[in-house]
């Protein structure tokens, strides 16, 4: 290879610009140089226009340099991140352009090297940067390279394409071309260091770091390198700026290449909406058009001064449901993201459907509250069909859906084709509002975790219904809050019916990761709230508060026979669930108002609307007289129906005139969360005391007055709440229909919680935390005796043993704490064996399934209607178009798991539709009309039908 004689800075080798780094969709290859320049510049960008002053500052000391220093230091290791390509497997991927490189007899390498496609570049990036960072003076290790700054860096890099590669071995990574044949020997090394030392000449990047990155830090530079290189791999941003055929790579090309990098930096990244939305004031009233309520206005009051005192931290706030718990979390999520310098804050919620219906009411508060930069996502699985806005403009122009949709408010809407709405760059926004699946994934071992995991890094983390979750999902829980802690992030947990013993395990989790090991004895008081100081681990003296909506929950224990399964039309038993449904629900009937009758399972709600329009066929008859809501809807079914309650069941715009005609709502446990219903009267089948509690504050939730409320439901402070418990029946015993939705032992326990309740009824807030506390309680077995005491125990047994194997099962699966990261970050993309995709990305214990039903009309055509309107889209080429992507994503339903066992010929999309990810795994049911009026399909050894009740098998 021919030497340039001024050319000392670069080794003594002369840079080759035959070696690519980018090729597909360009009207010629991109030098490798070109594109770690290019990542270099946008990275030192995110640097100035992502990244908070005191992470900043953090990562400077942590490296042992000034700001300045640390930013070119960092921003050179960005730019390397892709130097592995300059290897044999990599460059003759194009081979065209590799032949070149194989006639040459300047690169050796041994036969067959270029075949190593397991050895991808980014393993090569790992392999060839220690090596040349302990050259360039970086500290290392010789034995212990996990503690090696030189090391450490090399792993990082290595881990930009989402998986982190082990700790390299001593002697393998001093002999790593015999190990590796896919690095290559004389020229695919030279040129590595070559283009390592030109690069960090152009950049001046010559400062050597004293000291490495702490786990969280490690975890901010790593996702800001995944954002600069996908910005920088963008065809349109490089098509503008591939050199003329003359470049030659000479310092002066490189340094002009550089400097117009720098100055194209700005505009890439101010496109993709990746700056920071600043929380602009700390006044309730400039953030709601209303006064605040004795909750939040304790707030108000109390937590300025210990933000101000401690610094930021993790808020806890416990409430009754309607209790403004919403607009607090806001409010202390704006003192703590002040406080904190946070980018935005992201909100998350159990379910799609909450999380829906809180994306206006953030936007509504980014629009009051926040400046700077505020694109809003919505993050779920099916948010991309959300947004009316964004869909509207993907369906005109075609374009591929994304993963992710865009608040349409005036000041958060972004284009359709923005650049966050590509997957997994969501939770990069400066605020968003989703599930906390999203945000969960960011400590399991999947790929591009580190990303979710820099996403909310630096925002405040707020975390509605923090009750809702099992012990999976509870385990995962802890474990971010330990990261978050770790990270300095602030947090905001909202809660209706938390026990005290998940409080103080979620509170120590936060305060673990940052620093603070000591258990804390939280012990919540409900409703109230508590600050946690993540600089001092101080907690604040547990804040009580007055609820604005006190009242005494009148409950009726009703002990029923299990008769739900029987047919509408068979004789009405005395005792039975059916005649005590007709008795509670006569009044509404005859005089009006409204009730909601929360059932256990979808079937049990489906038989139990056909049961209540058999037993009042005039309320049948009439528009929104009986209403059903489920999950077993195809979306746009169940998306009509819940708009359709919130009209009918919603908070009234201003104080109700007269008493709402008689409806009811038959439901399953979708009410509970999130939802801001208003019944008149609240039954539901026996559940755990914290579910009935929930669904409790259903009733007579908002002010009607005297004239908004039946008779019978006169007393607005004084809901009712009918509990059907087959339990209480003599030889009671759960009903088998209702399988494992809810621990046996749990429904004793509140069985016989009841008893004592019916009493004297529940005074909310004050009895809440006592009773949610006290059917967990261990010496709730020694009110029983005899053969009672004995299968409680057994059950307990069961269910402690239960929670005990998810538990385990969480943190295995999960990612280790900060503090036993320890230099590895290899443990962040480990996974024990036996763990698969397939369980870290699903819900423990889910067994679900998603369908979408074709009907076959009389002249053989299928159709996306039952009406026939809606044809089946062919296809083609490229897949489905946007517009007809979308209008099938609204058809589908989720149905069990156990429903679609087996193969079945003909089930599966179509090729021609494509492999959108919002088709995989979708089963395809042909449907043909029945003489019920429903349409029916058998599929394996079920025959599975579709009505007015939604989907269901036999």
């Amino acid at each position: 290879m021919m030497k340039r004689d001024e050319a000392g800075a670069s080794g003594g080798c002369v840079l080759d610009v035959r070696l690519w780094g980018k090729e597909s969709g360009l009207s010629r290859p991109y030098p490798v140089m070109c594109h770690l320049l290019d990542a270099g510049a946008v990275f030192a960008e995110l640097w100035d226009v992502v990244l908070s002053d005191g992470v900043k500052k953090a990562i400077a000391e942590a490296l042992g340099l000034r700001v300045m220093e640390a930013r070119t230091v960092v921003a050179f290791w960005a730019g390397l991140h892709d130097l592995g390509k300059i290897t044999p497997p990599f460059q003759a991927q194009v081979p065209a352009c590799y032949q070149p490189l194989s006639d040459d007899p300047a690169y050796v390498s041994a036969r067959g090297a270029e075949d190593e496609k397991g050895f991808r570049h980014e393993i090569a990036s790992h392999w060839a940067l220690y090596p040349l960072f302990s050259e360039a003076g970086y500290p290392g290790g010789e034995r212990l390279l996990h503690r090696a700054v030189s090391h450490q860096v090399a792993q990082l890099l290595g881990g930009h394409h989402g998986l982190f590669g082990e700790v390299l071995n001593p002697k393998r990574a001093a002999r790593a071309q015999d190990y590796n044949p896919g690095l290559g020997a004389q020229g695919w090394a030279d040129q590595r260091r070559a283009h390592f030392v030109e690069l960090r000449r152009a950049m001046g990047a010559f400062a050597v770091p004293r000291g490495g990155l702490p786990a969280g830090l490690a975890v901010v530079v790593s996702g800001l390198v995944v954002v600069a290189d996908w910005l920088a791999s963008q065809t349109s941003f490089i098509a503008t700026r591939i050199p003329d055929a003359g470049w030659s790579g000479t310092s002066e090309e490189i340094d002009s290449h550089w400097h117009a990098a720098v100055q194209a930096a700005p505009e890439l990244v101010r496109a993709a909406r990746l700056g920071r939305a600043e929380f602009c004031t700390t006044e309730f009233g400039e953030m709601f058009p209303f006064a605040p309520n004795s909750l939040q206005r304790d707030l108000v009051e109390r937590l300025p001064a210990m933000v101000g005192e401690r610094g930021p931290g993790l808020v806890l706030v416990t409430a009754p449901t309607g209790d403004g718990k919403t607009e607090a979390a806001l409010f202390a999520a704006s003192l703590l993201g002040r406080a904190s310098g946070a980018r935005g804050l992201y909100f998350a919620l159990p379910t799609m459907g909450t999380a829906d219906a809180m994306l206006p009411r953030v936007a509504r508060f980014a629009d009051r509250a926040l400046c700077g930069e505020r694109a809003l996502m919505l993050l779920h699985s099916m948010a991309w069909l959300s947004s009316a806005g964004s869909a509207v403009r993907a369906a005109e122009s075609d374009l591929p859906a994304g993963e992710a949709s865009v608040s349409a408010a005036r000041d958060t809407a972004i284009e359709a084709d923005g650049w966050l709405r590509g997957p997994k760059r969501g939770l990069l926004a400066p605020l968003g509002v989703g599930t906390i699946d999203q945000a969960l994934g960011a400590v399991l071992p999947l790929r591009y975790n580190v990303l979710r995991l820099f996403g909310l890094s630096d925002k405040v983390f707020v975390v509605d219904e923090a009750h809702a979750y099992g012990p999976w999902m509870h385990q995962l829980l802890i474990r971010l809050l330990e990261w978050l802690g770790a990270l300095g992030a602030p947090v905001v947990l909202l809660s209706a019916t938390l026990t005290g013993r998940s409080a103080g395990s979620l509170v120590d989790a936060y305060r673990r990761g940052a620093g603070f090991r000591e258990p804390s004895g939280v012990v919540p008081r409900y409703p109230g709230w508590l600050f946690v100081s993540g600089v001092s681990g101080e907690v604040s003296a547990v804040r009580s508060t007055a609820s604005s909506r006190a009242r005494t929950l009148k409950v009726s224990r009703r002990p029923v026979v299990w008769d739900a399964s029987e047919p509408a039309d068979a004789p009405v038993v005395g005792g039975g669930r059916r005649a005590a449904l007709r008795e509670v629900l006569a009044p509404v009937a005859a005089d009006g108002g409204t009730a909601l009758v929360c059932c256990t399972t979808v079937a049990g709600a489906q038989q139990t609307y056909r049961d209540v329009c058999a037993a009042f066929p005039e309320l049948a008859a009439r528009p929104g007289g009986v209403r059903l809501l489920h999950s077993r809807y195809p979306a746009d079914v169940r998306a009509e129906i819940t708009a359709q309650c919130e009209a009918a069941y919603g908070k009234p715009g201003e104080e109700a005139v007269s008493v709402r005609r008689g409806s009811v709502l038959v439901a399953t446990q979708v009410v509970e969360q999130s939802l801001d219903f208003d019944f008149d009267l609240v039954v539901s089948d026996l559940a755990p005391l914290a579910q009935l509690l929930q669904r409790a504050g259903r009733g007579r939730r908002h002010e009607r007055g005297r004239l908004g409320r039946p008779g019978w439901a006169a007393a607005e402070n004084e809901p009712e709440l009918v509990v059907l418990d087959p339990l209480a029946a003599p030889g009671g015993s759960v009903p088998r229909a209702w399988g494992k939705v809810y621990d046996a032992g749990l429904l004793v326990r509140t069985s016989q919680a009841l008893q004592e309740c019916a009493k004297a009824g529940i005074s909310v807030p004050e009895d809440v935390q006592r009773l949610v506390d006290g059917v967990y309680e261990e010496e709730f077995v020694d009110r029983l005796e005899g053969a009672a005491l004995e299968e409680l125990a057994r059950l307990d047994e069961e269910r402690v043993a239960g929670e005990a194997a998810e538990r385990h099962l969480a943190a295995w699966t999960s990612i280790c704490a900060p503090a036993d990261v320890r230099g590895d970050l290899s443990k962040l993309s480990a996974r024990e064996a036996g763990v698969s995709e397939e369980l870290l990305t699903t819900r423990l214990g889910a067994d679900t399934g998603r369908v979408l039903c074709l009907y076959v009309q009389a002249d053989g055509t299928e159709t996306l209607d039952p009406e026939g309107q809606s044809l089946v889209p062919v296809g083609g080429r490229l897949g489905l178009r946007a517009a007809e992507l979308a209008d099938i994503a609204r058809r589908v339903a989720p149905v069990p798991g156990r429903w679609l066992r087996g193969s079945e010929a003909g089930v599966t999309v179509p090729e021609r539709w494509g492999t959108h990810p919002s088709l995989r795994d979708l089963v395809v049911l042909h449907m043909s009309p029945a003489e019920s009026g429903s349409w029916v399909c058998r599929h394996g050894r079920f025959t599975i039908s579709i009505s007015e009740v939604g989907l269901e098998a036999d």
